[in-house]
């Protein structure tokens, strides 16, 4: 692509930065050996030179002053003559041209750092990294980055105090589970005080914290012990967000590979439930907010501040683990199915829907079955 205008782009981001400016820093991840996890393995890692990434950032800066240029003075924008230009460029040009043209026209206020480990570029060289990116786009108001927690631990408190003077305002960390045992399971690579120290010393800098708990990742056996393993980081870091993930097993990871040897047992959607139940009623020390802000949960409106919504989440738990079996197995396909977000789902609906339900839930014999059944359902979002 010499000579044309584009930039990077990774191929992952946070749901809650779906309207954020990607920009790309490192390539993949530095461990890449997580037995659960798929999404950079057949991608070298690679950090990105600091010089490379200011010509990323000169290149959307091109793009997103061709935006402005279309925004007349009562602030409306001429869509027409975006097309127009992304027609008479190359396919790869057009691609960034239109990331850049949407950032712009949602306010141009958010930035996403990729890919899985962003902190394995030396504090310093993304500090200026930073230092850059907000003179060139001085509007921005938060940038946040994925982070590997052993990586996390190793940057000290005055660090990050620096990077969050040059605008790192946000760190995403998937903590995935709290307990060695599940941690070594998984093959994580990381201890739990690596953990609490990558925690503190972030919190300790001034930046937020976003830690993400798989709920189910360490199937049936080690359930209780994944949720209070977990609880027991959120009680001693006390992250800004504790976001839920619940576990999928995809076919071709080392745990599939496990699970079908019979070395391991799926946990349930209710399991998997209860360990959220465990967590949130554990985490006494925590006043950060619990968010589900992913389709793979099944109970998306369990989310809110871990201290004043305890009550009221737990309550929402409830409601759903005090219905008949069959009533939850339905609700777990309406929810797989994209249909329904709320147990409350179940009572709007028309006899014959119900029915519908019951025979699907009735068509598989043996909770393992089942289990499997909705492991399926759940890989396709993944």
């Amino acid at each position: 692509m010499e000579g044309q205008k584009v930039f990077r782009i990774g191929p992952f981001r946070p749901p809650s930065e779906a309207k954020s400016l990607l920009l790309q820093v490192t390539q993949g991840c530095t461990w890449n050996k997580c037995r659960f996890c798929q999404m950079y393995r057949h991608v070298p890692f690679k950090v990105f030179s600091v010089d490379s990434i200011k010509g990323d950032i000169d290149v959307m800066k091109y793009y997103a002053d061709l935006a402005l240029e279309c925004r007349d003075t009562q602030g409306q924008w001429d869509l027409q003559t975006m097309n127009s230009m992304l027609k008479n460029m190359s396919r790869p040009e057009a691609e960034c041209a239109q990331l850049i043209f949407n950032w712009v026209i949602n306010g141009g206020k958010t930035v996403f750092l990729q890919d899985g480990n962003t902190l394995a570029l030396s504090a310093s060289k993304l500090k200026e990294v930073l230092n850059y990116l907000k003179e060139v786009f001085p509007r921005i108001e938060r940038i946040t980055s994925y982070g590997r927690a052993q990586t996390l631990a190793q940057v000290t408190k005055e660090e990050y105090k620096e990077l969050k003077n040059a605008g790192l305002d946000r760190i995403h960390s998937g903590f995935e589970s709290g307990s060695q045992e599940v941690l070594d399971f998984i093959n994580k690579g990381v201890d739990v005080e690596e953990l609490i120290q990558a925690g503190k010393n972030i919190k300790a800098g001034g930046i937020e914290l976003s830690v993400y708990f798989m709920p189910g990742i360490g199937g049936k056996a080690l359930s209780e012990k994944n949720a209070a393993g977990m609880a027991h980081v959120v009680n001693q870091v006390n992250p800004d967000y504790v976001r839920i993930r619940t576990a999928v097993i995809k076919e071709g990871t080392e745990l599939w590979n496990e699970y079908k040897c019979g070395k391991m047992k799926l946990g349930s959607d209710d399991d998997k439930v209860k360990e959220i139940r465990q967590l949130i009623n554990l985490a006494e020390a925590c006043d950060g907010r619990l968010v589900s802000d992913h389709i793979v949960n099944l109970l998306q409106n369990v989310e809110g501040s871990l201290k004043e919504d305890r009550a009221l989440m737990l309550e929402e738990i409830d409601k759903y683990l005090e219905r008949p079996e069959v009533e939850r197995k339905m609700y777990q396909i309406a929810r797989r199915s994209g249909r329904a977000d709320s147990i409350e789902y179940l009572d709007g609906l028309h006899e014959i829907q119900k029915n519908q339900l019951q025979k699907m839930v009735l068509a598989y014999g043996t909770e393992e079955q089942w289990n499997e059944r909705i492991n399926d359902m759940l890989s396709r979002y993944i």
